[in-house]
């Protein structure tokens, strides 16, 4: 009994830790240093329940995966200088980790070394070259060195999306580092933060004698790739933007009748950066799909033409680790064949989308299909298939409106023989005059 009692009190115990375990995040390093010089950020992240281990990005036991399962739910890659990572780390296991669910948050400077460049190349991103830096001559910090590399980030140069960026931030950003450029041939990539009108990226102790890699709105600082299985890898050019310097930090541009700020907006966004990277807020999942006549309960085996249709599901998003009832006003509904013959919007209630329309005049097998991109959101995609036959012959009026100019030419038809007949059969021609008379 004893021993019963035992072996149940482990159990419980290990099933606690396994509750209490947050979700496993490599971080990769320079030194460790950074995790002393960034430590705000590690334990927002921390208090966010992320499980974090540290090592260095050249180190040589590196791996992501053992027993052919991965160790890590998320990466995060804070060695912009690092020139080949250790172990069996390189970019193709990164981007197999995507590929299979895993999100990546890297921050670079101006010190980037090519492997972090082939790995945002290979997501459709590019970052400048090495040494090259942002510069704004307008819109830099007062505590700028002199070099105009300590940019400062107008809250209307950040994505307007909640998910992503937060509400609206109270101060603007600070960035120092380097610029990127995203490919515009690229559907998944999205520019987050992007430079002002009169910043460029160049080197700094260079005089300019070639058109800069990245010039104006068109310089890029914070971008992100949401892959098609809605896993998510970040590219910053500054890893400043995340150290405990910035994010404490007062901000006041140099630009004439610029307002000081006590704090800069930096804490704020990644805060809300890090939980959409790491799928704490803009996902959403589906539930209690249904579909039925109007009337009944349950799907039928099949449907019929112009049947009277009401289709449901439930969508919930994840907001702070948090699921709560979707509030999304533009989601569609599509009714599939090859082409949609319907596509209609759900009426939201509570979380609840549902609709009711009458099924099109066509048959054959169709699809209740919800397919649904929206910024900032994880991607939800529903197909439910059923078949839709013709209407049975009892099933039609006895007399069609539309058929009334038939029903007329078969009577007139009709009425035309009856007359035909009657005046070729009772008819007779007068007697002809013999040739005496």
């Amino acid at each position: 009994m004893t021993t019963a009692r035992w072996l149940f009190v482990a159990a419980a115990c290990l099933c606690v830790q396994l509750a209490s375990a947050g979700e496993k995040t490599l971080v990769l390093l320079d030194d460790h240093s950074i995790a002393y010089t960034h430590s705000i950020f590690f334990n927002s992240l921390r208090d966010r329940g992320f499980d974090l281990e540290f090592a260095t990005a050249d180190h040589s036991s590196l791996t992501l995966t053992k027993y052919g399962e991965y160790l890590y739910k998320h990466l995060v890659i804070f060695s912009p200088s690092v020139t080949e990572f250790g172990g069996k780390l390189n970019t193709k296991a990164i981007l197999k980790f995507v590929d299979d669910g895993g999100n990546v948050l890297v921050a670079a400077n101006p010190s980037i070394d090519e492997v972090l460049r082939k790995l945002a190349t290979e997501c459709g991103i590019e970052f400048d070259e090495t040494k090259t830096s942002v510069i704004d001559h307008v819109n830099y910090d007062t505590a700028d060195g002199g070099q105009h590399t300590r940019v400062v980030v107008d809250p209307e140069n950040i994505i307007k999306s909640v998910p992503i960026a937060g509400k609206s931030l109270s101060a603007p950003l600070l960035y120092s580092g380097v610029g990127l450029v995203i490919d515009p041939a690229n559907p998944l990539a999205t520019s987050i933060v992007h430079a002002s009108e009169s910043a460029y990226s160049y080197y700094l102790d260079e005089k300019i004698t070639v058109y800069p890699h990245a010039v104006g709105k068109k310089t890029g600082l914070v971008a992100a790739v949401q892959a098609r299985n809605s896993a998510r890898i970040v590219f910053t050019g500054s890893i400043d933007m995340f150290s405990d310097k910035f994010l404490t930090s007062g901000v006041q541009s140099a630009k004439p009748g610029s307002k000081k700020f006590e704090k800069s907006g930096n804490e704020e966004f990644v805060r809300s950066l890090s939980a959409w990277t790491f799928h704490q807020s803009g996902v959403l999942r589906y539930s209690n799909v249904s579909h039925h006549i109007v009337g009944q309960t349950q799907p039928p085996p099949f449907y019929t033409i112009e049947d009277d249709v009401i289709f449901s599901l439930d969508i919930e998003e994840k907001v702070n680790g948090v699921w709560q009832p979707f509030a999304g006003k533009d989601v569609q509904l599509e009714f599939h064949r090859i082409d949609p013959f319907v596509r209609l919007p759900l009426v939201p209630v509570n979380g609840k989308f549902s609709l009711r329309f009458i099924l099109p005049d066509v048959y054959g097998v169709f699809r209740f299909q919800v397919d649904y991109k929206s910024l900032g959101y994880t991607y939800l995609y529903s197909a439910t298939q059923v078949p839709v036959r013709p209407k049975t012959h009892v099933q039609y009026e006895r007399f069609i409106v539309s058929a009334f100019p038939y029903y007329a030419g078969a009577f007139s038809m009709m009425v035309g023989v009856v007359l035909f007949a009657s005046v070729y059969l009772f008819h007779t021609e007068p007697a002809a005059k013999s040739k005496v008379e």
